[in-house]
């Protein structure tokens, strides 16, 4: 019988790298089932989580035996690309990753839905309204080009100012006459 003595110390550092080397391997596995779409991103995403916490420990714990996580995955000739991507580049589930891409174009979705909204809501108001073709504060829409091609720090002119007045409190007058009254 032959006894092969291994010594405490490194008995815990081959561990410690099977321990690495299965933790990569789990997360390559878990890549490519959520890729796949074999489990849900409910299940996927706390799992995931779960094995970077653990890689991070390790990986912390192994600083000074394994310094560099690629030189280990291609010493091991390991081929786990979406787990070194996930556990070394980004960190973080593919779930949480997208979700700020996701959570930004829905958010810009959402203004574009509410633009919509006024607008549809404007236009059918107008029609309730039965307002005449010929309303004058139609005629004064000129202001609302004219104001939105001005920059943050342009000012009225008093001119310009005493105008706008006036024509805004025109239109509101033609508006309240153009409305039909409560005994008609």
């Amino acid at each position: 019988m032959i006894r092969c003595e291994v010594r405490v110390e490194w008995k815990e550092v081959y561990e410690n790298f099977s321990e690495l080397y299965a933790i990569i391997k789990a997360t390559e596995k878990l890549e490519k089932a959520y890729v796949r779409d074999i489990i849900l991103a409910a299940v996927y995403e706390p799992e995931c989580q779960k094995l970077i916490a653990h890689f991070k420990t390790l990986a912390f714990t192994l600083k000074d035996t394994v310094p560099n996580i690629e030189r280990f995955h291609d010493t091991y000739k390991m081929d786990c690309m979406a787990a070194l991507n996930r556990l070394v580049t980004s960190g973080m589930p593919a779930t949480v990753e997208h979700r700020a891409a996701a959570a930004m174009s829905t958010t810009t979705l959402a203004a574009i839905v509410a633009e919509c909204v006024q607008n549809f809501i404007t236009t059918v108001e107008s029609l309730k309204l039965n307002m005449p073709s010929d309303f004058e504060g139609k005629m004064k829409m000129e202001w609302i080009g004219w104001l939105s091609k001005m920059g943050a720090s342009d000012e009225l002119t008093e001119q310009q100012a005493r105008q706008l007045h006036f024509d805004l409190e025109s239109s509101y007058n033609s508006f309240m006459a153009a409305l039909p009254t409560a005994g008609a």
